[in-house]
């Protein structure tokens, strides 16, 4: 099985709902390498889920944890996915509220749609995302899009 490296990321207002997320999908999660902005990690890491009658806590010591995203989370996520070590992207952001940290928020998406990695803003499309049957796939590669090998190597006249 290939490695997998999931960023998650949410805004207060979707805070709750990443954490219900993760909870319903921990058993698939337990196996991809999580990493996290400040906040968000830390609930997750703190998570507590039954099973089978006793409590469990599945990510304690096993979320990376970054920067708050408005203390430089965000630009760190982004960095690891400009240098190809996040696959996935989960950013249940409030877009019912400008963010003081907008612009991050916009490099952030910005590189995860340029450096075309799997991507999710909401509940229904984490979903799809974690049980596509391509996230293990072997022979299943990010392919990165042309324009960017073009602009690595464009003219400086």
């Amino acid at each position: 099985m290939k490695e997998i490296n999931v960023a998650l990321v949410a805004h207060d207002g979707r805070k709750q709902e990443l954490l219900q997320w993760v909870k319903f999908n921990y058993k698939i999660l337990e196996s991809y390498n999580l990493f996290a902005t400040g906040t968000t990690g830390t609930l997750i890491s703190n998570l507590e889920i039954e099973e089978d009658g006793r409590i469990i806590k599945p990510y304690d010591g096993k979320v990376t944890k970054l920067l708050s995203g408005p203390l430089g989370g965000d630009q760190q996520i982004g960095a690891m996915i400009a240098e190809g070590k996040i696959n996935m992207l989960i950013f249940f952001c409030d877009n019912l509220i400008v963010q003081g940290h907008q612009n991050d928020v916009s490099a952030l998406t910005r590189l995860a749609a340029l450096y075309n990695i799997a991507f999710a803003t909401n509940r229904t499309t984490a979903d799809m995302l974690l049980t596509s049957t391509l996230i293990d796939d072997p022979n299943y590669s990010i392919m990165l899009p042309s324009c960017i090998e073009s602009y690595v190597h464009r003219s400086l006249k």
